[in-house]
C-alpha cells in the first residue's frame, strides 16, 4: 500500500492576500494557482524543501465557511512546519511582526514556538533533534 496526503486546505478570505502572506512572509513556494471559475481559484502553496503536501488556498464560499477562517481546529495548533535552522525562521516572523503564542522552548522533539498565520491559525515552528 501506497498513500501520502498530497494537500491540507486552509480556508482564507483572499486569495491574493494569503499567497503574499505563505511565500513572502513564510517563504513558502508558489506551486499552483490556477482559475477554476469566476469565484474559485485552486492554489497551492508548500514549505520550501517539501516533498508531497501542499496547502490549498481555499477561499471560504459560504457564511459559514467564513466562520472558519482562523479557527478550523478549535484553538489547537493546526499545521507543524518542520525547519533545519530554526532560529532563522524564529527571527524572519518577528522581523515580520507575526504573532507568537509561545515562546521558544526545548522539548523532547526539538526547538518549538507557536505562531499565528494572517488568519489566526496556530503553527508549531520546529526544528527536530538530529538523531
Amino acid at each position: 500500500m501506497n498513500q501520502h496526503i498530497a494537500h491540507i486546505a486552509i480556508v482564507v478570505d483572499d486569495y491574493d492576500k494569503a499567497i503574499a502572506f505563505y511565500t513572502q512572509i513564510l517563504h513558502f513556494v508558489l506551486v499552483e494557482d490556477t482559475i477554476m471559475s469566476a469565484t474559485k481559484r485552486w492554489v497551492l502553496v508548500k514549505p520550501q524543501g517539501a516533498k508531497e503536501c501542499a496547502i490549498l488556498l481555499a477561499k471560504a464560499a459560504t457564511v459559514e465557511q467564513e466562520t472558519r477562517i482562523g479557527n478550523q481546529t478549535g484553538g489547537r495548533v493546526f499545521l507543524f512546519l518542520h525547519t533545519d535552522d530554526f532560529q532563522r525562521d524564529y527571527e524572519n516572523l518577528l522581523a515580520n511582526n507575526i504573532k507568537i503564542i509561545r515562546e521558544p522552548a526545548i522539548e523532547a522533539y526539538g526547538r518549538v514556538a507557536v505562531f499565528e498565520d494572517l488568519y489566526g491559525n496556530l503553527w508549531d515552528l520546529i526544528e527536530p533533534i538530529k538523531s
